[in-house]
């Protein structure tokens, strides 16, 4: 009993930790995005896109119970698909496309941060603060999961009660005729945002990665990924009918990177601008922590199972030298990458993904007690919503269907090339670890 109170993650850290990890610098800039597409129906999107998370968390939690390992999708992916190389391309192409969200957030904390130097936004204050971030979360990283779940729990904190605050007083300013349906576009253009506002719930399935380090999972886990998603969605949800309430769609489309903070002005001013500026600071620091830490525990967990060197493996104070090694792959695609284009990329990826790893729950499904009815929601929703954005970023990024596809070969060429170098077989976590402790008990025997 003592060592499962020794454990980081309670029910309302993991939710906090799901929470920052959501609520990132997303839904600053969806907003303002899915708005110029669904227009006052992008609250509808919303909330379509809060249901397809529902499913896809309560089918992640499953498998997460049945299979407790830091490497979250990672893991679930080996154990339905075998240990094989579709399995490890996946892997690999999720870990990268993590080290890719992380550096676009990254990058959106250091253009905020730069707004407030006297010479404004530039390049060079943007990649200094940027890398300053990162690497000031690595340092909580290394301290422990204890600091992780601590840190963010004050971010989360401070970032959720300010936009509460500005919701309330926003509502008093609505104006009704902006929340009118004649004012809306077609139904379809709701289908249309349903990519952006599913993405701004991305962050959810971070919960499972804390499953080592969280206290009694088998109660705490479904409850946490719930209670966060559903708080987020309520925020989402309030916030879009502030904003639209507030701005017109054309003063929307026209501030579309910074609506958020512009349906601000009519309750406070131009400081309320300032104020939802800093809140996006801490915004996207909280994902930045909250994503790092999980990036962490798949690249661990990669290594382990030979997908990765073994250096990631090595411990490094309270955490594993994957950190360094992931933190150091970041830094140059925050000063060299248009983080704009290859975000999207990794975006879609990243949804991809999540299809099937609920595609291989359906092999497992008995094992994990999950409702099969369930499962085949998730899988539609999570498919869907990765269609709806390929077709919506299709428009603005020519050929975009074929560097999704270039991904998926990347990721299996460095699977392969991995592989060779590192003589390594790949191995389902769980029963290694299961193995590993019989071994023990018959040599205690």
């Amino acid at each position: 009993m003592q060592e499962e109170n020794k454990k980081a993650f309670g029910l309302w850290s993991a939710v906090f930790l799901g929470i920052g990890s959501m609520v990132g610098a997303g839904i600053f800039i969806v907003i303002g995005e899915a708005g110029a597409i669904a227009g006052n129906l992008v609250t509808v999107s919303f909330i379509i896109a809060g249901i397809i998370a529902m499913l896809c968390g309560y089918s992640l939690s499953k498998l997460a119970i049945t299979y407790p390992s830091r490497g979250g999708i990672i893991e679930y992916l080996v154990q339905s698909y075998g240990e094989g190389f579709f399995s490890g391309s996946l892997g690999v192409l999720f870990y990268m496309a993590q080290l890719v969200a992380l550096a676009a957030v990254a990058k959106s904390f250091g253009t905020y941060a730069a707004t407030y130097v006297d010479t404004g936004s530039s390049a060079f204050y943007t990649n200094i603060f940027a890398v300053a971030i990162l690497g000031a979360f690595v340092l909580v990283n290394l301290v422990g999961a204890s600091v992780v779940a601590k840190s963010e729990n004050i971010i989360v904190l401070i970032k959720v009660s300010a936009l509460v605050i500005f919701t309330v007083a926003a509502l008093f300013y609505i104006k009704p005729e902006n929340l009118a349906i004649k004012e809306a576009p077609s139904i379809i253009h709701i289908f249309f945002s349903l990519g952006l506002t599913f993405f701004a719930f991305q962050g959810f399935s971070v919960i499972t990665n804390s499953v080592e380090d969280m206290q009694n999972p088998k109660e705490t886990m479904l409850k946490s990924m719930f209670y966060a998603i559903v708080i987020v969605a309520l925020l989402y949800i309030s916030i879009s009918i502030a904003v639209f309430g507030n701005l017109s769609l054309d003063a929307i489309i026209q501030s579309k990177d910074y609506a958020l903070a512009e349906a601000a002005k009519p309750a406070f001013g131009e400081i309320g601008f300032k104020i939802i500026a800093a809140t996006a600071l801490f915004a996207t620091a909280s994902a930045i922590n909250a994503t790092l830490y999980a990036v962490t525990q798949i690249s661990y967990t990669l290594a382990k199972e030979g997908h990765l060197p073994r250096e990631y493996e090595r411990q490094i104070f309270n955490n594993t030298e994957g950190l360094i090694i992931s933190a150091v792959l970041i830094i140059p695609m925050i000063l060299f990458l248009n983080l704009g284009e290859i975000a999207s990329i990794a975006a879609v990826t990243v949804l991809l993904i999540q299809g099937f790893t609920h595609t291989g729950h359906l092999f497992k499904y008995k094992d994990t007690g999950a409702k099969l009815w369930l499962i085949l929601l998730a899988i539609a929703g999570t498919f869907s919503a990765a269609g709806f954005a390929t077709y919506y970023t299709s428009e603005k990024i020519a050929h975009f269907g074929l560097y999704i596809v270039m991904a998926f070969v990347i990721a299996f060429t460095l699977e392969v090339l991995l592989r060779l170098f590192n003589e390594r077989t790949i191995e389902k976590q769980i029963i290694k670890e299961i193995e590993s402790e019989l071994e023990s008990l018959k040599e205690r025997l």
